[in-house]
């Protein structure tokens, strides 16, 4: 019957059979378990022994895009996006007191200094609101993907560089805010999605929705002063050449 106990043990040593309740071979003295079995006083059968519970594993088994040991968690907080979108609307709200050609860039003989600030002030709202959402969107996604380190290195590269890259060529145009920035995680954030797409492989990013804020930001320079075609593609070529290099640090074929 199910649930009944042993009415006795064999030695492994001598061959005995003895009582299931004690803990030493009567006959050689072979210890047969460290402690005897509780016994339930009611029924006076033996109480096994509670099965061992074993911890949960720390990490779920990897999804698509994820580092072995690194869980990539869809709501964490992109800590260096959320600081480059802050510094940019200090920067909005910084032109209440001074003039935008005081800050932008011009040429290469600006002031240093213009070559970092230019980059967080924004001609109007509707340039920044286009930049800002691109910066936001993608620059968190390449955060928990990548690591912050890899958000400010493409500002600087794209952003910053994309500005100065315009500046030398020196048309004649102020040059204000980060498009080229913007432009480069989108790039830098769906090439290996788009490799992935002709590939015929599933694939976690929206090309169409990403597409058409690209579209957005590209139009920029032609609606909005203050808004550089140089720095703007300068810095797409740049976040292309990043998503390259990032594809050899990527499983293209999960």
């Amino acid at each position: 019957m199910a649930g009944t106990p042993d009415l006795f043990v064999v030695c492994k040593k001598c061959g005995s059979e003895v009582s299931p309740y004690i803990t030493e071979c009567p006959y050689c003295g072979t210890r047969l378990r460290k402690r005897a079995p509780k016994i339930d006083r009611r029924t006076g059968d033996a109480t096994p022994k509670p099965a061992r519970k074993l911890p949960r594993p720390a990490l779920t088994p990897l999804r698509s895009n994820e580092i072995p040991g690194i869980r990539a968690d869809p709501l964490g907080r992109p800590n260096a996006t959320i600081a480059l979108l802050v510094l940019s609307i200090f920067g909005f709200l910084a032109l209440a007191f001074v003039a935008r050609i005081d800050v932008a860039l011009l040429d290469l003989d600006s002031d240093p200094w213009k070559y970092v600030v230019s980059g967080f002030v924004y001609s109007n709202s509707w340039y920044q609101l286009a930049a800002l959402l691109a910066i936001g969107i993608y620059g968190w996604r390449l955060e928990l993907r990548h690591g912050p380190v890899l958000v400010v290195a493409l500002f600087i590269a794209c952003g910053l560089g994309g500005n100065a890259i315009a500046a030398a060529v020196d048309v004649g145009d102020f040059i204000l805010g980060a498009p080229g920035a913007a432009l480069g995680m989108i790039a830098a954030w769906a090439l290996p999605d788009v490799v992935r797409a002709r590939r015929g492989i599933d694939h976690d990013g929206d090309l169409l929705g990403t597409a058409v804020i690209a579209v957005v930001v590209a139009v920029m320079p032609a609606v909005t002063y203050g808004a550089s075609a140089i720095a703007t593609f300068s810095g797409g070529l740049l976040g292309l050449a990043a998503g390259a290099l990032l594809l050899r640090t990527q499983d293209t074929t999960r």
